[in-house]
């Protein structure tokens, strides 16, 4: 099954993620159509297990980062990984984050992995200080408007992504500030 979904890969790479159709991956793999319904009963199986590999991919990448000791540095060097892992694969990062196939939803198997990718972008945030689910999500926003734009306006360039440290630094400014005004104030 890992070289039917490496194959379904290649053809998002080539026409985009809603490009690949299950007639042109039986091709692409030597097979009869009918007979790829004996790994994926539909094309959302398909799109499901490609979501599933995605995640998986991420979370090994994920796995062989050396995180620093300083909690911002860390903060950095993970979100450093994440945003490159987007960026460089615009095929993947369409099915794993913009959720652009009508209809799709992942299982509950495979978006497991997705939660699994998120908690620990939250470990790596609560480490560095922030703790209130508001400031979690709006960095979570801020980084998917990153990836967005970069792959949207400067796709391969790192006009964009090389703001990614001044963006966290200002976040976690902003909420070391309003930490000590609110201790200011009582």
């Amino acid at each position: 099954m890992a070289l039917i979904v490496a194959a379904a890969w290649d053809l998002a790479r080539t026409h985009g993620i809603g490009g690949v159709s299950l007639h042109a991956l039986a091709r692409e793999v030597g097979m009869r159509q009918p007979s790829l319904y004996a790994y994926f009963d539909s094309k959302n199986a398909l799109y499901d297990e490609m979501f599933a590999d995605g995640n998986r991919q991420l979370l090994e990448r994920l796995d062989r980062l050396r995180l620093p000791a300083d909690p911002r540095a860390a903060l950095k060097r993970f979100m450093r990984a994440f945003v490159d892992f987007a960026v460089e694969d615009p095929a993947r990062s369409a099915l794993m984050f913009q959720r652009l196939i009508p209809g799709f939803e992942p299982s509950e198997e495979s978006y497991g992995y997705a939660r699994e990718v998120l908690g620990r972008a939250v470990d790596v945030l609560r480490a560095a200080g922030v703790t209130d689910q508001d400031d979690v999500d709006c960095f979570v926003a801020m980084i998917g408007g990153l990836v967005d734009a970069q792959l949207s306006n400067d796709p391969g360039g790192r006009r964009w992504t090389r703001h990614l440290d001044r963006l966290a630094d200002m976040h976690l400014d902003h909420i070391a500030h309003r930490k000590t005004t609110r201790r200011g104030h009582r």
